[in-house]
């Protein structure tokens, strides 16, 4: 008999249910009547929580990080936004992971391609700083919103003295939990690269869409969106708004997963009792199932990426208060 066979079980000998689960144990089998916890529940649960994470706090962290960590044994240098619920170390809401990342100047971060698409908006970068997308040099400038496609290759490059930070979005907990992981190096270590496309399609540019955002027209009182693209990614968007100064804007709960990068500004945000008091830089997450509100206490740009997009190719997307099913 092979290691994956068991002896036949009688289950005619089960005189109490207590009985028929124990045997049910020896078939590698579940009952379905007295589960622990359901399966099936009437709404969201609320899992991961809403979070805030200064950008000076990440800052101060990376400059530090530059003097102990080196590009030639870290992937990268970054920090990763865990959202701080017990046993996470990873994803910052349930399909996205945000991180700050430094590269100190006159330095690489080797090229490599993976699964997850990833995009990132630079807090500080310079003419002289570049990610390397698939053989193209992209500029990173201050407010650039800058996207690698799942199986790109990239990597980064500081050609000044200056220090770049900016902050990564990554589907990775979402690849995680299905499975289809694969990860790759360059051969070259850093891909070669001697042309510069300050017009990639992969690149947002700062100077290009701010202007844009401004002329749009407003979704609710004091607040303007834009949805930039294409390209599009599959599981995630990116969406820049304008609160104009004094702003307050009540947004109800949903099933998309967001993440908040402050571009510019300052103001508040109220949660589930809580605020999170926000500058430029920083960054905060706004897991499914809350609704929240956003108040601004200057004229203030955030950029808004969430799962919207993979939940309505799902037909998952839902507001509170609307049909749950279509």
């Amino acid at each position: 008999m092979s290691h994956t066979e068991h002896a036949e079980v009688d289950f005619e000998s089960a005189q109490d249910l207590p009985a028929l689960h124990e045997l049910l144990e020896h078939v590698q089998m579940k009952n379905g009547w007295a589960k622990p916890t359901p399966s099936l529940y009437p709404s969201p649960k609320q899992v991961f929580v809403p979070a805030h994470w200064r950008y000076r706090d990440a800052r101060a962290a990376l400059h530090a990080a530059g003097r102990l960590v080196g590009t030639e044994w870290a992937e990268r240098r970054n920090l990763i936004m865990a959202n701080p619920i017990p046993g996470n170390d990873y994803a910052t809401v349930r399909t996205l992971v945000g991180a700050y990342q430094m590269i100190k100047g006159h330095e690489a971060a080797r090229s490599h391609r993976h699964t997850p698409n990833a995009m990132r908006i630079v807090l500080e970068g310079s003419p002289d700083m570049h990610t390397i997308v698939d053989g193209l040099k992209i500029p990173m400038l201050t407010g650039d919103i800058l996207l690698t496609p799942n199986g790109s290759w990239h990597g980064h490059l500081s050609e000044t003295d200056q220090e770049g930070y900016w902050v990564d979005f990554l589907d990775a907990p979402l690849v995680q939990h299905l499975g289809p992981m694969f990860f790759e190096v360059h051969p070259d270590t850093l891909e070669n690269s001697n042309r510069v496309d300050a017009r990639s399609p992969m690149r947002f540019a700062y100077a290009d869409y701010r202007p844009r955002l401004l002329e749009s027209s407003e979704i609710a009182p004091g607040v303007r969106s834009l949805e930039l693209g294409p390209p599009q990614l599959v599981t995630f968007d990116r969406v820049v708004l304008h609160l104009a100064a004094g702003t307050q804007w009540h947004c109800p709960r949903s099933t998309a997963n967001r993440i908040f990068t402050v571009v510019e500004g300052k103001g508040v945000t109220r949660v589930a009792g809580r605020e999170f008091h926000w500058h430029a830089g920083d960054m905060f997450a706004l897991p499914s199932w809350y609704d929240y509100s956003l108040e601004s206490g200057s004229d203030a740009l955030l950029l808004r990426v969430s799962d919207e997009p993979l939940l309505r190719m799902l037909d998952w997307y839902r507001i509170d208060g609307a049909a749950r099913f279509s």
